[in-house]
Formats: structure tokens, C-alpha cells, sequence
């Protein structure tokens, strides 16, 4: 049964007081009580002050290399979740495409000066593409403290042991002086093969770890050599190296053994974070409590939730009891605010465009509308035609005319949906 996020409230003077429920939303803006302030997250302003009550709203997040979890819970009560995606992989790319333009330009510039040693990083620095989690995550913590009576906020550090993953025979003083981070191998094998078995992608089925490389033919026990099977598919394998195995499914071959090189990547991205949040998070001046991933493990299968990140959000830390009021998370997309080039350039870095200045004819790209069917969508204004790009999530872009777009929500770095 889908349970809708439930309605974010400011008073006359702009306090926040505590969600209540889309059915009582409606009825104070039916009557006139009460107007549309904002429409994600979807927040109403009464036109009377109020005394708000006190609050026992925790924010909870569940961070992650590519989607963050967010929960906000009431007295054991999840009434707002979300899942923020972010584009750190995508701020990789450009980055890249920026350097190769600019070295290219450098090279062809043979009277400048070389100069290596006059740049210097700061303490903490980290990548853009990594810090871009810390600040979205951030932004929208900021953003339901401003729309909500937070009092307090739970976070997961989730622990990832690189050490221990990359070489598991590692042990004694040697290991002490790594980074001793202790999350189970078992655990990052069910983010890295999807929850599922390698061989014949059963869900839901008792799932075993299964060595790519038999043991029996020298096969190591790194991470790199492991993926999971369900136990007939394990058995039925038994000695045999994976070409055997899979000798009549050569695209399914070839798709595991790139998928067991896969890097370590997003682990190293969570851990080159969790802290950095932390540090950040405790700024707000709220309280802020920790919580770990096998703890919030525990809980989901405890209360027998299925696995997703706002689920994750909602049973990080300790939690006696938890009750589920909304199950339709607000889907967050970064899309950031544009570039600000003048041009587009060819992979030879000359200009085959310029971009026309904005707003477009009172748009801009990022700008949320609802069409005349009344579907939701992202716009993405033309300027030299009255019919823009219209993207519904998940499905392709379509073009209408202005006149049938009706703009709901202005470009805030973001996309949404449901």
C-alpha cells in the first residue's frame, strides 16, 4: 500500500511546526487556513501564528557513494522520506574533459611558463567529485531543519575495510597499523552483485559466497575473487573454473569477470566522507548521534523492511519500535545550476556554438512543469523555437509548447520525483 509523505507546515511567522498529514493538508487549503509555500519538499504556510508544540523529530540519514537515504521520524513514526541521488560521477567526467581542453590549450601556448609548485591543498581537502556528496546531503539537511522542528539527527558511518578487502590474509601487528574499520565482507558482496545470484539471479534466496577461481584450483580469497550464489547454483559449479561453467553463456561470462574487477571505488568514497558529514552535521548545533551499517541491518530485518535507502535511513541507531507512515519517497536527482560557458566546443576545443544567454523566454533549464495531461516533468527551454524539451522521470524527453507548460517549482540544482 503506497502511504504519501506527509506535508511539511510553517506558521504565519515562517516557524516550522510538525508534518501532518495530506488529507488535513488539503482541508486547510480548501478552506483558505492555508497557501503553497513550496512545492519540494511539498510545504504548506498557515496565515495564523501558532505556538508550536515541542518536537521529538529526528532527522535520520543514511549516507552512500551514490544515493543518500533521508527519514525524518516522529515518536517512532517515519512520516517523510527521501533518496537523494547525486552526480559525483559525473563531476568526475567533466573535470576530466576540463583538463584534456586545458592542457591542450597550454600546449599550444609555447611562451607560458611552466608553474607546478605554486598550488598548495588545504587540510580535509577532498575531490570535488567526493565533496559534492558532503554538500548536497548538506543542503537538504539545512533545507528540512528550515521546513521542519528537527531536534536532533542520526547518522550512519558506514565503514567499509579496504585493507581488509583487498588482501584478507592480512592479520596481526600488520594489520593494526591499517585502518581497522571491520565491516564484513559479506556486506559489501551483496552491494557489489545486487542482493542476487551471479549465476542465475535469483532475489530474495539465501545467498552463499561463491569463489570465481575454485579454491581447489588455487583461488584466492580476495574480494576481487568473490561473488555470491545461491546454493544450487553453487553446487552445480563445485570445481569447475567459470569458462567451463558457463561455457554456453559467454555474454553472462563476460559481464562477471568485469564486474569482479570492478574498483573499490564507491567504498573508498564513503569512507573518504562519513567524517567530513559528521563534522558538518555537527555544526547545525542539533544533536547528532552515529549509528552502524550491521545496526541498521539488524533493525530492517528485525522489522522486516524490504532494502531500500530511505528504509535504511529510517533504522539507523537504536530503534525499539518503528512505525511506517510513508513508503513514497521524494526522489532527489542533482542536476547542479549550468555551465557558464559561452560556447560549445568540439573535442579539437573550437567553439560549434554559443549558448543563448538566460532565462529563455522567462525559463530556464531545471525549471519543473506540469503539462496539460497534468504529468510532471523537467524543462529544458529552446531559444529559437516556442516548443521546449519536456522529460518526464523515467521516460524520454518530449517537446511541447510553452502555452501547455505550466511551471510548478523554479530550477534549484535538482530534479524530482516520485
Amino acid at each position: 500500500m503506497i502511504k504519501p509523505n506527509y506535508v511539511l507546515v510553517l506558521d504565519a511567522n515562517k516557524k516550522p511546526l510538525i508534518p501532518c498529514k495530506p488529507s488535513r493538508a488539503k482541508k486547510l487549503l480548501n478552506s483558505g487556513k492555508a497557501a503553497v509555500m513550496r512545492r519540494f519538499p511539498f510545504t504548506i504556510i498557515l496565515k495564523k501564528e501558532c505556538y508550536p508544540s515541542k518536537s521529538n523529530l529526528k532527522l535520520k540519514i543514511d549516507p552512500g557513494s551514490q544515493t543518500t537515504g533521508i527519514a525524518l521520524v516522529q515518536n517512532n513514526q517515519v512520516v517523510w522520506v527521501a533518496e537523494l541521488n547525486h552526480r559525483g560521477g559525473l563531476i568526475k567526467k567533466k573535470l576530466e574533459a576540463r583538463r584534456a581542453s586545458r592542457r591542450l590549450r597550454r600546449s599550444r601556448l609555447r611562451y607560458r611558463q611552466p608553474r607546478f609548485l605554486n598550488r598548495t591543498r588545504p587540510n580535509g581537502w577532498l575531490p570535488p567529485s567526493l565533496m559534492h556528496r558532503v554538500l548536497t546531503t548538506m543542503t537538504w539537511v539545512k533545507r528540512l531543519i528550515k521546513f521542519a522542528p528537527v531536534s536532533s539527527i542520526a547518522v550512519e558511518l558506514v565503514r567499509f575495510d579496504n585493507q581488509k578487502l583487498e588482501t584478507p590474509e592480512i592479520s596481526g601487528v600488520e594489520y593494526q597499523q591499517g585502518e581497522l574499520l571491520g565491516y564484513e565482507v559479506r556486506e559489501y558482496l551483496l552491494q557489489k552483485w545486487g542482493r542476487k545470484c551471479t549465476y542465475c539471479s535469483k532475489e530474495n534466496v539465501p545467498l552463499q559466497i561463491e569463489h570465481i577461481v575454485p579454491k581447489a584450483k588455487n583461488g584466492s580469497n580476495r574480494v576481487s575473487n568473490l561473488c555470491l550464489a545461491c546454493q544450487g547454483c553453487n553446487q552445480k559449479k563445485g570445481t569447475q573454473s567459470i569458462e567451463q561453467f558457463l561455457v554456453k553463456k559467454p555474454s553472462l561470462l563476460k559481464t562477471i569477470l568485469s564486474q569482479a574487477k570492478k574498483p573499490l571505488r564507491d567504498a573508498h568514497a564513503v569512507n573518504a566522507t562519513r567524517w567530513r558529514l559528521f563534522d558538518e552535521l555537527k555544526k547545525t548545533g542539533l544533536p547528532v548521534t552515529t549509528g552502524t551499517g550491521g545496526e541498521t541491518k539488524f533493525n530492517r530485518q528485525k522489522f522486516g523492511l524490504e532494502k531500500t535507502h530511505f528504509y535504511d535511513a529510517a533504522c539507523v541507531g537504536q530503534v525499539e519500535n518503528l512505525e511506517i507512515l510513508s513508503n513514497q519517497p521524494l526522489i532527489i536527482t542533482g542536476k547542479g545550476h549550468g555551465g557558464r560557458q559561452k560556447a560549445a566546443l568540439n573535442k579539437y576545443g573550437y567553439p560549434i556554438r554559443y549558448n543563448p544567454l538566460k532565462p529563455i523566454k522567462g525559463w530556464q533549464s531545471g525549471d519543473m512543469a506540469v503539462d496539460d495531461q497534468g504529468c510532471l516533468g523537467r524543462v529544458n527551454p529552446r531559444s529559437l523555437s516556442n516548443s521546449f524539451n519536456f522529460t518526464v522521470l523515467g521516460q524520454k524527453a518530449k517537446s511541447i509548447h510553452v502555452n501547455k507548460l505550466r511551471r510548478v517549482h523554479q530550477k534549484d540544482g535538482y530534479t524530482y520525483g516520485q
